[in-house]
């Protein structure tokens, strides 16, 4: 027992399922803690999840998404733990319902697909930045609904995700091409909307995605086209950056400190505050990103 690692147990489920995301794996990764560890008291157990949350958050870069799990797990153990006088039985209780809410997690994608289907019409052409599961979801839904339209992938640099996309994309059949980031701007007036994915969803409505999507937010917004986030909501995190500097990640936008043998750098996350964002379609339905933090309020203090 002395020997679990949170931060490798957490590794595991990303690797065992590629289709798992952050904050559900980091929600498994502390149900299995807790079996493992078997803590004796309520005091002992919420103790033992905080250090766990902490060790995995400081173990893992860019660790926002996985943080939104973290919070939400400590929220539904707080809410739990005095319904039972019978430790074992509340014990038990926690493990199971936390069990439940994992595998219905993963069947967000489908009801975020069916929602988000209303806004891809014929002839449409999508631009993306970045991969995403839950935009992919979408995709693949509407194209089975036989709704025609193509989309517009970028690279997606430092990650290169845009690759993927653009691979899957061309399995089923859906016309796609891909561009370079920095021709964003070149196609920006040719493409009907944006859809992209997010790490997390801060609390003022605004994402924290792959580097780049600010940018095509401005764009987007310049040139009057409708930006939309696809996300589950157990993405959303209690934060409220004001901008990417207060994302307090790992890497340093400018860090001339450098060795001159790796000429790039900078932040692989960025932050796109909320008067970009047209709507997010989550599996909550369609929000406004003002309606963000009405969802945390219910989450936490309801």
């Amino acid at each position: 027992m002395s020997e679990f690692s949170i931060t490798d147990t957490y590794l595991k489920f990303l690797e065992e399922d590629p289709d798992i995301t952050m904050p559900i794996a980091a929600i498994e990764a502390l149900v299995t803690l807790l079996r493992v560890k078997n803590p004796k008291t309520a005091a002992e157990m919420i103790n033992t999840i905080k250090s766990a949350a902490k060790d995995l958050t400081d173990s893992i870069p860019n660790s926002i998404s996985l943080r939104a799990g973290c919070d939400i797990f400590m929220r539904f153990v707080l809410r739990n733990t005095h319904i039972y006088g019978d430790w074992e039985s509340c014990k038990q209780h926690l493990i199971e319902n936390g069990q439940l809410f994992v595998s219905r997690s993963k069947m967000s994608r489908t009801k975020i697909a069916q929602i988000g289907c209303q806004f891809i019409a014929d002839d449409d052409v999508i631009l993306v930045h970045g991969f995403s599961r839950a935009v992919f979801s979408l995709f693949k839904y509407a194209a089975e609904k036989f709704i025609r339209f193509r989309v517009v992938v970028t690279e997606s640099r430092p990650t290169a995700q845009g690759m993927q996309l653009y691979s899957l994309l061309q399995e089923i059949g859906i016309p796609v091409i891909m561009i370079v980031d920095s021709a964003v701007g070149s196609v920006i007036d040719k493409v009907n909307k944006v859809f992209v994915g997010a790490e997390g969803v801060a609390e003022s409505g605004g994402i924290i995605n792959l580097v780049g999507t600010y940018s095509v937010g401005v764009l987007a917004r310049n040139a009057r086209k409708p930006f939309y986030v696809v996300t589950e909501c157990h993405k959303f995190v209690r934060m409220f950056p004001l901008s990417p500097v207060d994302l307090s990640l790992p890497e340093e936008a400018l860090d001339f400190s450098k060795p001159a043998e790796k000429p790039l750098s900078g932040p692989t996350l960025d932050y796109t505050a909320q008067e970009y964002i047209t709507a997010l379609i989550t599996d909550l339905g369609v929000l406004t990103p003002s309606a963000v933090s009405e969802e945390l309020i219910k989450m936490w203090y309801d």
